[in-house]
């Protein structure tokens, strides 16, 4: 379930709604102060409704004081969809006893089952364990404190710094292998490797930030710093090696489903993206889209231009300035320019050689 995009895009609307800032935390925390527990549907459909007995009926304006306050009563708490008014409370639920749960306790355990049988998300507040849940999809999600959430989340964007250097090493060398025209999918497949873990954490860091509501705002940049220029980075690896034959297949796309184990493994790494039934010390070559993106001043479409004209990289650095001039829209600037700019890819490869 956990892995299902449509689960984890409601409890990620869920988890916002939730997160620490917001008035529905705050009525949930004041319940947690006061050492009292609480059951509260997040939703009043037909079908919550359906599963109510005894308790009052109410229209009122959520705050979260009234929601403390009536959590006072026994008995459980139904808000409308909207979250904005609640509807009745000192409610006893009467969900399908058949439906099958983990749970044990007895608040948690009907919160399971009006979760499961009416498909609306529920929030528990335990006083014995002091712990905020909710229950969404046949799953139990635990709230936790800014703290909790920041130790986590300050790992995993250490962790993402590392990925990054790292990523930075492998691309920097792949590209003095394509100077040489002596890349390997082996080579491509480390930088490929690099930029899925790296985006796994970009996913991992951006529940946090959902999590952390208002506490989030550092975090939100920190990611958006540690992201820049990667979703440009896989468009460009993918443009310079896509298979022209078989190009449908090909991509980043297929190392999502690899778990964390495969993903270690180059030669996974290499048939997940499209390289089927070839060996990893096979020699392939770029286009030259990365490489010519790198050059200052050189729109995009001339770079297309340049791939189309002399066929892939070693092409590109192999023409003259006046057989750069033949290609549509470059004149003798742009050509000096691109030459200029070939030139210091060049050198910059025999560097990282080098080194």
């Amino acid at each position: 379930m956990a892995s299902d995009p449509a689960h984890r895009n409601r409890e990620l609307e869920y988890l916002a709604l939730l997160a620490p800032g917001t008035p529905l935390r705050d009525g949930f925390e004041r319940i947690l102060r006061g050492r009292t527990g609480a059951l509260v549907v997040l939703g009043n459909t037909a079908e919550v409704l359906a599963l109510c007995t005894g308790g009052f009926e109410l229209d009122v304006p959520y705050t979260p004081t009234s929601l403390r306050e009536l959590s006072k009563m026994d008995g459980g708490i139904v808000m409308t969809s909207d979250l904005n008014r609640i509807v009745r409370a000192g409610v006893q639920f009467m969900p399908d006893p058949q439906l099958e749960t983990l749970e044990t306790g007895t608040r948690h355990r009907t919160a399971d089952r009006v979760s499961r049988q009416t498909g609306i998300p529920v929030a528990t507040v335990s006083a014995s364990m002091s712990t905020i849940a909710f229950f969404l999809d046949g799953s139990r999600r635990p709230l936790e404190t800014s703290d909790q959430i920041m130790s986590r989340a300050n790992q995993a964007v250490q962790t993402m710094e590392r990925y990054r250097e790292r990523l930075w090493q492998n691309t920097s060398r792949l590209s003095a292998l394509e100077v040489e025209d002596q890349v390997t999918i082996k080579d491509f497949a480390l930088v490929a490797q690099r930029l899925e873990m790296i985006r796994r954490l970009e996913l991992e860091l951006s529940d946090y930030v959902i999590e952390l509501g208002t506490d989030g705002r550092l975090l939100r940049l920190q990611l958006h710093e540690l992201g820049a220029g990667l979703d440009d980075l896989r468009e460009l690896l993918e443009l310079d090696y896509r298979p022209q034959d078989d190009g449908a297949t090909f991509g980043f796309a297929g190392l999502v489903d690899l778990t964390s184990a495969r993903l270690l493994e180059p030669l996974e790494v290499a048939r997940a993206i499209g390289f089927a039934n070839q060996h990893l010390d096979t020699k392939i070559s770029a286009r030259g889209f990365r490489q010519l993106a790198q050059i200052n001043r050189l729109p995009t479409a001339y770079s297309a231009r340049l791939v189309e004209h002399f066929g892939n990289l070693q092409g590109v650095f192999g023409a003259t300035t006046a057989e750069l001039q033949q290609v549509e829209g470059v004149g003798e600037s742009r050509a000096r320019i691109i030459r200029e700019g070939l030139t210091r890819l060049a050198e910059s490869a025999y560097s990282e050689q080098l080194g």
